[in-house]
């Protein structure tokens, strides 16, 4: 619904992702704002912003095969596990930052399609399975590997990033990277849905039987889903490597993956506006969970650190479940409704 005033002369611009100047002002001024964050904020903030936008990445992946196509994954930290030891073995073998980046994301969605291959015949419980087997796998055989290939269980470093004779191995240089990677991410997860492509997955979710019927190639969309998926995920990995210059299996978990579907579900996981809300609102509760346990502990509890970390995780996935049952369709449908009371107000929306 929109108020009175707000009319197009195209088809064009009633389709545009931002219908009015208001709301391309505002976009404008975010993004100055974040462009201009590395002026005012210290190491410690933009190292947390950096780390934001890197999830974010991910679980844009995440929207396109399970938002858009529904296609449960719950592997996503297992393919970005993959993008990470991909960029740190091409990084090591001297190869360039800008190669590096979509060669990561390449590989593993090759990695996917090989997942994918199975679960394009199965759907519900059994896909579940076959995605929870992929995220089971990668340390199994990234620790049977030969060390000399992907470090094993050691792990391996990653070389300092440098574009074209900028370093980037700054706080403020990673920042404005994983920056881009994500302006880029929310770009094309706003696009997507309308593309041809994104039709094709939406009529997969909504009734697979019926979009066969309508000449799509059903199996060929949910693996394609699966490498559109993970070519978000590979970028976040590469990213991911450079910044923490060094990458194991340790950091790709099981435990990761959930809090990656979580991040969607409570955003909102049909909308593209979903993982933009999901992964700011998260990443704020566990800041803030984290920051209370510490000074929790420097107070002389008598608690130990372990109890208190895993007693603010379970405080973080009540929160969770608590935004779940109040607002089933995410954060999205919370901001989509303030939106449209503050556009027509004073007159009542219905």
């Amino acid at each position: 619904m929109r108020p009175t005033g707000i009319w197009f002369q195209s088809y064009a611009g009633e389709a545009s992702v931002l219908q009015t100047r208001r709301s391309r002002l505002w976009l404008g001024l975010l993004g100055l704002g974040l462009l201009a964050l590395p002026l005012t904020a210290g190491p410690w903030l933009l190292g947390e912003m950096t780390h934001l936008f890197i999830t974010l990445i991910a679980v844009y992946g995440l929207f396109v095969t399970v938002g858009m196509a529904g296609q449960i994954n719950i592997a996503q930290s297992a393919f970005v596990g993959v993008g990470a030891f991909a960029a740190a073995k091409f990084a090591g073998l001297g190869l360039p930052f800008w190669l590096v980046v979509p060669a990561a994301a390449v590989v593993t969605g090759l990695v996917s399609v090989v997942f994918a291959l199975p679960a394009a015949r199965v759907r519900g419980f059994y896909l579940a399975l076959t995605t929870l087997a992929a995220q089971i796998i990668f340390p199994i055989v990234i620790l049977a590997l030969p060390m000399s290939w992907l470090g094993g269980l050691v792990g391996m470093p990653v070389p300092a990033p440098d574009l074209f004779g900028l370093n980037l191995a700054t706080p403020t240089g990673f920042y404005y990277l994983a920056f881009v990677f994500a302006a880029l991410a929310v770009w094309t997860g706003f696009n997507l849905p309308r593309s041809r492509f994104g039709r094709a997955l939406r009529a997969v979710h909504d009734n697979d039987t019926a979009a066969g019927v309508l000449g799509i190639p059903v199996t060929r969309i949910k693996i394609e889903a699966f490498f559109a998926g993970a070519l978000y995920a590979g970028v976040a990995g590469a990213i991911l490597a450079y910044f923490l210059q060094f990458v194991t299996v340790s950091s790709f978990t099981l435990f990761t993956s959930v809090w990656y579907l979580g991040m969607l579900i409570v955003g909102g996981i049909h909308t593209p506006l979903g993982p933009i809300l999901g992964v700011v609102f998260v990443t704020l509760v566990q800041e803030s969970l984290h920051t209370a346990a510490n000074t929790f502990m420097q107070s002389g509890a008598f608690m130990g650190g372990g109890a208190v970390f895993a007693l603010s995780s379970v405080v973080l996935a009540l929160c969770i479940l608590i935004a779940l049952i109040f607002e089933p369709r995410g954060l999205a449908h919370l901001w989509h409704t303030a939106v449209t009371g503050f556009r027509l107000w004073p007159f009542p929306r219905n």
